[in-house]
């Protein structure tokens, strides 16, 4: 067959999947944009407590988000080769190991909320409010490895609307709770919480959005639902497989999120105006971001499935296609940072010379975004559809720690530069990752059916 005949309905198929998760994920960072934004206007010192406490959270969700991505792998292929039993063993490792962890996150989060914080900050004034917001959002922790581990395998089976009404819900109560709960609402009686309120928004959105994601999923009979009995049918070859493959996205997650909170240990350190511009980069560089959240989450289903389906030759047309589209969408929606940079002032009440931070640092952002789209395809689209988990952990990981994490800490507490500068450090790793990611991608080598 010809690349044009395999490549059939590429875009129809890239687009009809990936717009949903697109959406999805846009509505996501509205929530936590608004968060930041609302939470801004108590000052930079409340910016930088939500953002500290959201470290733990953002550490949860990389796990969570490890785990599924690597059942995830199964679940399509399973998808693709139409075994319903396999997708359903494999959902139930996936949503025992994630349960599990949120719990240990739970606890640490409520039991010891001062010392994690501190591994991050030494500013007392913003530990102790983060304190505040960490002992409440660990609530939603386990609601959140719930819905999270539900949504991924119903993006791997294709079913990408659901996941994406659930989060409108949530959306639109956390932000008609945050205004009620942060400002507080007379009418009612209901003092200003503070960031406080702004967690207990979050916890409750996020219990309405687990509760519709399960009610729905069930109702409507999505393939990952079965009896009881399935989902803890555990298959020791199966068992042996996704450790296998697993291990190494969950590896690759953990250390990638413990290499982000790293950095944003190393901005919090170089000052909280610093690190209040850098949080505040990265709400608002999230918004052209979910493009390529989508954009790979869409492209691993699809090689996913072609892969399972035994269409080899089709699956790495479709990698070669999307290794040219990934960075040249990249370059273009990169673009909008510099629009958004210019409405910083208009959004967030902090002092201009942390708005002027900002801006320097979402130029360099901006001028990465082709490098960054095009390894999100190689990891999460290509590699993992293709169960080469070892090579992406690798890659993913090896230059975080080996090159950019090192030239970050340099940067800050030998070389004493400004923030944009400790960003560019730090995004080093960005091009050798590409370098290697299209060397793995002309090998050949990333790709291997796990169904058979």
């Amino acid at each position: 067959m010809t690349n044009k005949q395999l490549l059939g309905g590429f875009y129809k198929t890239l687009f009809s999947i990936a717009i949903p998760i697109i959406l999805q994920n846009l509505l996501q960072t509205f929530v936590n944009m608004m968060d930041t934004v609302m939470v801004g206007r108590l000052g930079a010192v409340a910016i930088a407590s939500v953002g500290l406490g959201n470290q733990i959270f953002f550490m949860l969700n990389m796990v969570v988000f490890g785990v599924s991505s690597g059942a995830s792998i199964f679940i399509a292929q399973f998808w693709g080769a139409g075994n319903l039993k396999g997708i359903r063993k494999t959902f139930g490792i996936m949503f025992a190991v994630c349960f599990f962890v949120s719990i240990l996150f739970f606890l640490g989060a409520s039991i010891i909320p001062g010392e994690i914080l501190r591994l991050y900050s030494n500013d007392d004034a913003v530990i102790s409010e983060g304190i505040d917001y960490l002992k409440i959002i660990a609530f939603c922790y386990p609601m959140l490895a719930l819905s999270f581990s539900c949504q991924m395998a119903f993006r791997s089976t294709e079913h990408v609307i659901l996941p994406m009404v659930t989060t409108a819900v949530s959306f639109v109560t956390n932000i008609s709770l945050n205004f009620i709960l942060i400002f507080g609402f007379e009418p009612l009686s209901i003092p200003a919480m503070g960031v406080r309120g702004a967690a207990l928004a979050t916890v409750i959105s996020r219990a309405v959005e687990m509760i519709i994601t399960l009610s729905v999923g069930i109702i409507r009979k999505f393939e990952i639902f079965g009896k009881i009995s399935e989902f803890f049918a555990f298959d020791k070859d199966l068992i042996l497989k996704l450790l296998k493959i697993g291990t190494p996205v969950l590896l690759s997650e953990t250390f990638w999120g413990l290499g982000i909170t790293t950095q944003n240990s190393i901005f919090a350190h170089s000052g909280t105006d610093s690190f209040a511009a850098f949080s505040i980069m990265n709400t608002v560089s999230q918004l052209t971001w979910v493009f390529f959240i989508g954009m790979g989450s869409a492209s691993s289903v699809i090689l996913g499935k072609k892969i399972g389906a035994g269409e080899e030759e089709a699956a790495k047309a479709y990698a070669h296609r999307f290794c040219w589209f990934f960075p040249l969408m990249g370059a273009g929606i990169g673009l909008l940072l510099f629009p958004l940079s210019r409405l910083l002032p208009f959004i967030f009440n902090v002092e201009p010379h942390i708005i002027a931070i900002t801006q320097s640092m979402m130029l360099v952002l901006m001028c990465m975004y082709p490098f960054r789209s095009f390894n999100m395809l190689i990891i999460v689209g290509v590699c993992r559809s293709g169960g080469d988990t070892i090579f992406a952990s690798l890659i993913d990981n090896g230059w975080m720690w080996l090159l950019a994490i090192p030239l970050g800490l340099l940067a800050t507490f030998v070389w004493n530069l400004p923030p944009w500068m400790i960003l560019l450090c730090l995004e080093t790793e960005q091009v050798l990752k590409t370098l290697c990611g299209i060397l793995r991608v002309k090998s050949g080598k990333w790709l291997r059916n796990l169904t058979r």
